[in-house]
Formats: structure tokens, sequence, C-alpha cells
């Protein structure tokens, strides 16, 4: 659905995106992860066609995005700095985003009021908190029914309660017409829970693009217990992490399950061995801790 191809950009001379691949496929949501500076914002905005790239290829539906029209009504985007026309309240920018998105659902603008009980649609948007202009940005989005909708730290300054009622109306939309999401965050504990794609930026590049699924496949936990000393692992047990407490030995380790627990217990006995679940934030740390990536940075 989102395919970016060797995307560049400079400004001033200091490469912001280093030849950035990425691919959105449609119906899913994707979570794109890094610290500040990697070149998150910049790239959303190239995707959403405020920048032109200096080299390199952004479609949405197979048609470029830039000083595109039809492309541009797909998607609806939300920015952590969001902009209203000054004065105007929800219901006038109902009205303009009503002559802008031809699928735009007033039934369904009305019908999902509920879910914003402290908005009054007749005030100007400019008295709101920043929070509740947020949630007139969901609800309009949402109303528009777009193929695609694009968020940059989309739920920062809302309370838990909001937090989970916008994600449930995201959702709703993903299951029941397959709208396409790309969400930019540094909150991995709530990407965990909505993402099906995951793709890691640092200094203008992807460095890791996988399915949330492939991702929790290929690296376990696993804590191991035996009777005395532990003896030495077994060659091609590859292990990213090794901790003990007392006689149980925690090892995180990366790839096939099943040999890897062959391995362990053919060759050393243990008397206990059980394989846990790991997060989303302890995949990336130790995934990727050791290499030189800020991989801190993105998690904290």
């Amino acid at each position: 659905m989102i395919q970016v191809r060797q995307v560049e950009k400079e400004f001033s001379g200091f490469r912001v995106l280093d030849r950035v691949n990425l691919h959105v496929p449609g119906g899913t949501v994707y979570g794109l992860i890094g610290p500040n500076g990697a070149g998150k914002t910049t790239l959303i905005r190239h995707i959403t066609g405020i920048y032109q790239a200096d080299a390199g290829e952004i479609s949405i539906d197979g048609m470029p995005v830039y000083e595109n029209a039809a492309a541009k009504e797909k998607f609806f985007y939300i920015p952590d700095d969001l902009f209203y026309f000054r004065q105007a309240t929800t219901l006038e920018m109902m009205r303009f985003y009503k002559g802008i998105y031809r699928n735009f659902d007033e039934k369904l603008f009305f019908r999902i009021r509920d879910a914003f009980p402290t908005i009054n649609p007749r005030e100007g948007i400019h008295r709101l908190s920043k929070g509740m202009q947020k949630q007139v940005a969901f609800w309009l989005a949402i109303s528009c029914r777009p193929e695609v909708l694009i968020l940059d730290e989309p739920v920062d300054g809302l309370d838990p309660v909001m937090r989970r009622q916008i994600w449930n109306l995201i959702m709703s939309d993903v299951t029941e017409h397959g709208t396409t999401v790309l969400v930019s965050s540094h909150n991995l504990r709530e990407l965990e829970d909505v993402c099906s794609h995951v793709g890691i930026m640092h200094k203008g590049k992807i460095i890791l693009e996988h399915s949330l699924s492939d991702l929790q496949g290929s690296v376990r936990k696993i804590q191991i217990a035996y009777r005395e000393q532990m003896p030495p692992l077994p060659q091609g047990l590859n292990v990213l992490h090794m901790s003990n407490m007392g006689r149980v030995h925690t090892l995180i380790v990366r790839g096939d399950l099943a040999r890897n627990k062959e391995l362990l217990i053919g060759q050393t006995r243990p008397i206990l061995l059980d394989v846990l679940p790991l997060t989303l934030e302890e995949i990336f740390i130790y995934e990727l801790g050791g290499e030189d990536y800020e991989v801190r940075d993105i998690l904290f």
C-alpha cells in the first residue's frame, strides 16, 4: 500500500534520509519507531507529500504522492503539531473535510460523537486544550473514511481512557474496512498491542523491518537450571544475553526454538527448562543492544 524506495533528503548539506526503503502492506498497522532525530517525521512528511525527495520514489496504492491530489485523497495525516483554521469550530472543520474527501461519512461523524463527550462541536477549536484538539483530529480523521491513516505520535497528551477509546475506533476501522495505518511512536508497549508490522529507523535509514509475529518468533527467553554448576553451552546456540539468579540461568536465544531446546536438553541435561515470552521492548533491546545502534534511546 505504501512503498518507499531508496529515498534521500538533505537539508543544508546534512543527509536526513539515507536511501530509505519501507513497505507498509495494505490493511496492516505498521509501527515506525526510532530515537529522536532518526528521521521519522521527515520520512512521514515525504510519504504525505509535504516534502519532495531529492532522490527515490514514494507511492501510495501505486501512485506517486508528491503534488498528486488523487493519491492524497487516500490518506488522512495527523501530525504531532496540529493545525486548524483560526476561529474554526469542529463542525466547520467537518464541512471543510467533507468538501475534500468524497468518502466523508457525515452519519458516522454524528454517530461517534459520544466517543468524544468533552468536545462541543460548536465551540472554537482554538479554545480547547491540546489533548481535546487531538481528539477532534481523530474524530475528523475516522469520519473521512481514508484508505490510509498516517499518525505521528498520535495519542501523546491523551488520558489512558481516551487513548483506549481512540485505538478501539482505529482498530474497528482496520477490521471492518481494511484501513492501513502507519504510526510513528516511542511507546513500544502500546505498539505491541496494535501493530502487525514494525520498522526501526536510525540515522536516516530503516535498519530492521519485520512482521511482529516473525520478530517475536525469532528470539526467545529460556530459563534453565542445573543440580550443580552450569555446563558449557552447546556450539551453535546463538545466545544474545545471559544472566543468572542462584541456580536459575536466563538465556535470550535467537533461532529455532525446537532446535535450541534439543541442543540444551541433549547436551547439558538441565533439571528445569522453561520458555517465556518476550515483550517487543525486550526483543529490540536484545536484538540490537550489542550493535552500533542507540537502542535505549528508542525505548526510554
